[in-house]
């Protein structure tokens, strides 16, 4: 898969060729995950409506949820205003994390919502 020319114009890139991606669950607007992805994540996902990513430590694509079952449908997809980062709009079936949790931002909370 290759990535439409134009939508491909509009990315800017880190060194590596990678851009960020943010899931956020279409339900409820909880913020899922932050990962990865280059130009043929970003095609597939696109093309699949199954968020792929690119992995660093292993230098390969991964689709949410092929090995846990943890599956993201995608709704939507939006470019930032600066091109370097996406928005995933999803249905997450499980849990988003790799810890299990249903969002990789329910750990630690550094700070609090005023009372």
């Amino acid at each position: 898969m290759s990535l439409d020319p134009a939508i491909a114009a509009k990315l800017k890139r880190n060194d590596a060729g990678l851009f960020s991606a943010v899931a956020q669950e279409k339900s409820t607007g909880d913020v899922l995950m932050v990962a990865w992805m280059d130009d043929e994540a970003l095609a597939r996902t696109l093309e699949t409506r199954k968020g792929t990513y690119y992995s660093r430590s292993r230098q390969q694509y991964w689709v949410k949820g092929e090995t846990s079952g943890h599956t993201q449908y995608v709704h939507e997809v939006r470019l930032d205003c600066d091109g370097d980062s996406v928005l995933l709009i999803v249905d997450q079936e499980g849990a988003a994390c790799h810890t299990g949790t249903h969002t990789c931002f329910d750990t630690d909370v550094l700070l609090a919502a005023e009372q």
